[in-house]
């Protein structure tokens, strides 16, 4: 990914221990558990599962309740046709490569792209099932709690420096949730999130899975679900992106076809992924610890 800001220097004087995800009961998952929506929004017949059924002769893979994979499989799409916009409101120019939109705010700053479309999913998934979770690591290595952050602690870049910033104390809703990630996606990147994620065979791949090419450029892209032919053990994953500039997140086609679909045929013996904006090697999927 261009124009992100990569930084060396000192570590910050707070940082605590990662801790584990609990996995919650949550499925069928409520539209309180994307918070970001407004009241009353959430459709259960506008989600990725619902749009989206399984090729025939296959099936969803099981994923634990209250985990990514169940959280991302009920995420709240807008209506079949939507285009893709900008952050600035334009279009995108290329609108020839995506199935559906999801219904998630892209703000008006030219920072959600690539790796932090995937960072702001992840983030809303652990916001919803405990805030203080959240943590990403910026390109300098350092690791940013959003916990800190509400509680006053921050930090400001002085030159290739990170260093701490105290901040007023504030409230942990979502909208300090929002500012909290805008800083994160200003110096965080595709080099960060591939140290956050652990390498896995292509042929393990599972939902909230990334395939990702850390780098300036980089690019990744998130696994939403996987679907498997119990026959032959193939698997086929649907693959969502935002892209430069920042852009709407939305699920990819599996190809230039106007009736293509948006299953992707994952061929794991393959050397190459190929995605409409980005080729991947077999070896470039990783997944959150």
């Amino acid at each position: 990914m261009l124009g992100k800001i990569i930084l060396l220097g000192a570590a910050l004087s707070a940082v605590t221990s990662y801790v584990p995800i609990t996995l919650l009961p949550s499925l069928p998952l409520l539209g309180n558990h994307y918070p970001w929506l407004p009241a009353g929004r959430y459709r259960s017949g506008q989600t990725l599962a619902a749009r989206f059924p399984v090729p025939v002769g296959y099936q969803r893979v099981a994923v634990a309740p209250g985990s990514f994979g169940a959280w991302l499989r009920e995420v709240p799409l807008l209506p079949a046709g939507t285009a893709v916009h900008l952050h600035n409101g334009k279009l995108k120019d290329r609108q020839d490569v995506h199935a559906a939109v999801l219904d998630l705010d892209v703000g008006t700053r030219d920072l959600q792209q690539c790796a932090d479309a995937v960072i702001r999913l992840r983030a809303e998934y652990e916001f919803s099932q405990n805030p203080d979770q959240v943590h990403f690591h910026l390109t300098s290595g350092h690791d940013i709690r959003f916990q800190d952050w509400y509680q006053g602690r921050g930090f400001r870049v002085e030159g290739n420096e990170v260093v701490p910033n105290p901040k007023p104390v504030e409230k942990p809703d979502h909208a300090t949730f929002r500012r909290y990630l805008d800083q994160i996606f200003t110096y965080a990147g595709t080099l960060s999130l591939s140290k956050e994620l652990r390498p896995m065979p292509l042929a393990q791949v599972q939902p909230g899975d990334v395939l990702i090419r850390g780098g300036s450029p980089g690019h990744a892209v998130l696994v939403l679900d996987v679907a498997t032919q119990p026959a032959t053990g193939r698997r086929m994953v649907l693959l969502a992106q935002s892209y430069m500039p920042a852009q709407q997140v939305h699920v990819l086609k599996a190809g230039p076809q106007p009736k293509a679909g948006a299953w992707f045929n994952l061929e794991a013996d393959k050397q190459y992924v190929y995605t409409p904006e980005w080729t991947f090697s077999r070896n470039e999927l990783g997944r959150f610890e």
